[in-house]
């Protein structure tokens, strides 16, 4: 007699079915496990069988083999403990009863518990792509999995519930999702109107909002680059229903939804700049997401830029273009989605005070040439947007008045957001940042007045083609923001602007 439970696995944050069959004949009791199982699943022989002895249910008749297909993937993690045990029990307790559209996943712990595991809710909608509508899982998981439509999500505290469930002495009820779930957007670390000063830069960080651009932040130590990094996630736009559900998926995977609460919040990532590159890019034998894919739909922020590994630095070039990182191992390869908004801050050299009035600079030419250097052309290039920031005066930070809030900024934000997403609608795109080359020059609707200032503008400087996209970008954010059709001369202008920094710093000789 062979029973048939199904479960699911994960591969990079996507999910992929699991059919456990478990096959029981005559002969010297015991258990085998094939298909490719690792340590951690083959040691689940030894948790179900503490657990269903422990609640007073028969464990094994006879010779019995169960396997995990497809047999050619490799199985890994405690997820399949559920399944496993029900295919056991579908020998004595559970004979009988219908599994072919029901899907189990959790660890069992040794008096019989059910325990949470990581990437449910990729491996719940896998589940449902194959048409099992009932799903068994742990109840820390059960918010998670209810974000799927169309399937009944059941909460399973441990074996005895789930045995009573199955034999109509005790029913389940399954969860539905609620509102309640999400946690409750977390207040900014930094409200704009707290920033003394620096009008320039909170002016910038308005337009990288609106637009989901990249921005560059260089100035001395104290002149508020970080604290005004801080303030972004306040001024960004709510995620929608779909960008919770992906940012889920991928914190889901890194087992970084902790509490079964749900993220709302757009991430805000700093990692210290002694990250290595596969802690950014991802990685390991079953690669995880790294810092990239984590900050999807959010903010990067890389403090202290300069100071960052080279490669690791490098490495953000194609997923800054193509918003995916693609990891390859010897026997894997995964893609996975990374559309952030990069937001960087460094000193202009290894004292800080280069440029400065009221400081004098330390450094040599040669040490300022090889501390810039560490940044490289190519990655300057994809960065929209590249703000001066001075040390605020005395009178500045002592000033009484108060500036805009947080609050009030980001309406302005959603605004052009809005206006961006129903213009391009039919091209899927929310957002300016994510406007391809061809597609901002067909319809960017510049004046003839805009066109003749980007173009006189280009020759100068000498763009790249990259650049002049990318200025095109930001100036039809610019227009967005002001709440016109089309970009006019002044939004050029102001879009040059926020390219002047590179031209100072980057590229001469000091």
């Amino acid at each position: 007699m062979v029973c048939t439970v199904y479960s699911a696995g994960i591969s990079g944050i996507d999910g992929y079915l699991i059919t456990a069959e478990c096959s029981s004949s005559g002969g010297i009791p015991g258990i085998d496990i094939i298909g490719l199982p690792d340590n951690s699943v083959k040691e689940s022989l030894y948790r179900i069988e503490s657990a269903l002895k422990n609640n007073g249910y028969q464990y094994i008749k006879g010779r019995t083999v169960v396997n995990l297909a497809p047999a050619d993937t490799k199985k890994e993690g405690s997820s399949l403990d559920l399944a496993v045990m029900v295919s056991l029990l579908c020998h004595n307790e559970l004979m009988g009863c219908d599994m072919s559209d029901k899907c189990f996943m959790g660890e069992v712990s040794l008096t019989g518990e059910i325990r949470p595991v990581k990437g449910v809710l990729s491996m719940c909608m896998a589940a449902k792509r194959h048409g099992k509508c009932e799903i068994y899982l742990s109840r820390e998981n059960a918010s998670e999995a209810a974000l799927v439509e169309g399937v009944r999500v059941y909460a399973v505290d441990n074996v005895q519930s789930l045995v009573c469930h199955f034999k109509g002495e005790r029913k389940l009820t399954p969860i539905t999702f609620e509102p309640s779930m999400l946690k409750k957007p977390s207040k900014p670390l930094v409200d704009f109107c707290e920033i003394k000063g620096q009008l320039l830069a909170k002016r910038a960080m308005e337009v990288a909002a609106a637009g989901g651009h990249n921005v560059l932040l260089i100035g001395p130590p104290g002149s508020g680059k970080s604290m005004i990094s801080k303030a972004l996630p306040g001024i960004l736009p709510s995620m929608t229903y779909d960008e919770t559900v992906e940012v889920a998926k991928i914190h889901s995977v890194a087992g970084m939804l902790s509490g079964g609460e749900l993220v709302s919040s757009r991430p805000f990532r700093s990692p210290h700049h002694t990250m290595s590159v596969f802690g950014l890019s991802g990685g390991g034998a079953n690669p995880l997401p790294g810092e990239l894919s984590l900050s999807h739909n959010g903010v990067l922020f890389l403090d202290e830029l300069p100071q960052f590994e080279k490669r690791a630095l490098e490495v953000m070039r194609q997923p800054l273009e193509d918003r995916t990182i693609t990891v390859t191992r010897v026997k894997s390869k995964v893609t996975f989605p990374a559309n952030f908004m990069l937001v960087c801050a460094m000193n202009p050299c290894p004292c800080g005070y280069y440029g400065d009035p009221l400081h004098e600079c330390k450094c040599s030419g040669n040490a300022i040439s090889n501390y810039l250097g560490k940044v490289s052309g190519p990655l300057l290039d994809r960065i929209d947007i590249q703000i001066e920031m001075p040390a605020v005066t005395y009178e500045e930070l002592t000033s009484s008045a108060s500036g805009e809030s947080s609050e009030t900024v980001r309406r302005r934000v959603n605004a052009a957001r809005e206006i961006a997403c129903e213009r391009f609608r039919d091209a899927g795109i929310v957002k300016n940042a994510d406007l391809s080359g061809s597609l901002i020059r067909e319809r960017g609707n510049l004046t003839p007045e805009a066109a003749k200032v980007i173009e006189d503008s280009f020759k100068k400087m000498n763009m790249s083609a990259r650049a002049y996209d990318r200025i095109l970008r930001v100036a039809r954010t610019i227009a967005d923001l002001d709440g016109s059709e089309t970009i006019r001369d002044y939004h050029v202008h102001e879009a040059l602007q926020y390219r002047m920094a590179d031209k100072k710093y980057f590229g001469r000789k000091f």
